[in-house]
């Protein structure tokens, strides 16, 4: 899951997108709102966590613009404001949820993966013969056995899983896994596709896709 946390407050944004990354989220950070529409639009993201009163453009008028171009980004709000008029005003302007100031982390990524979950919800379980994974408990399994594997393993198989048999180029993967700090020309998909190879056993069930990518299964 990609995530851009639109807050002013470079003390929160940076503890937010740190607590996210453990959890397993790509994130990137905009401090204002004229840097918001800026990712916006040249990324993807799943779940925009927007504060109301960001500088520049405000929060509001952020909201706003994703809603007219119909984005499939859903929207958390985030503000400090938290009577029921906020609330309704914030939901009002098309936010997916809001959530007030100062906020239990927990609670922020239970939220956080329930917008995401709204659009389409997944299913229980990703399924490829023995292989499963649920994405909401973060587990895989093979042949009933739980696999050992890092976040960002977790996350290229679900991708994977997810896209049913069709290709997923690497630079997709780098996208939607990692964050903007990587580095376009790393190896690192490579290197992390060649562990979850090796984490899965045989027979092998990730194929290479030449000039394409990966794949799970498929001929």
């Amino acid at each position: 899951m990609r995530v851009l946390v639109a807050e002013d407050d470079e003390v929160l944004a940076k503890a937010v997108s740190v607590g996210l990354r453990r959890e397993g989220m790509a994130v990137d950070v905009a401090l204002d709102g004229d840097e918001a529409l800026s990712r916006l639009e040249v990324n993807r993201y799943d779940v925009v966590v927007l504060d109301r009163d960001l500088p520049g453009t405000p929060g509001d008028d952020v909201c706003r613009a994703l809603v007219a171009e119909r984005s499939a980004s859903r929207v958390l709000m985030l503000t400090a404001a938290s009577t029921v008029k906020d609330r309704v005003e914030g939901l009002g302007l098309g936010a997916d949820d809001y959530l007030a100031k100062p906020f239990e982390f927990a609670e922020l990524v239970a939220r956080i993966r329930a917008v995401a979950r709204r659009p389409a919800t997944p299913p229980a379980e990703l399924v490829y013969g023995d292989l499963s994974l649920d994405p909401l408990l973060r587990v895989a399994f093979r042949a009933g056995l739980r696999l050992s594997l890092t976040r960002k393993e977790l996350a290229v198989l679900e991708c994977l899983l997810a896209a049913a048999g069709k290709p997923v180029s690497a630079e997709e993967l780098l996208e939607r896994v990692w964050d903007e700090a990587a580095d376009p020309f790393t190896k690192t998909v490579a290197v992390t596709i060649g562990r979850l190879r090796r984490k899965l056993g045989h027979p092998p069930v990730i194929q290479t896709v030449r000039e394409s990518g990966y794949r799970i299964g498929g001929q």
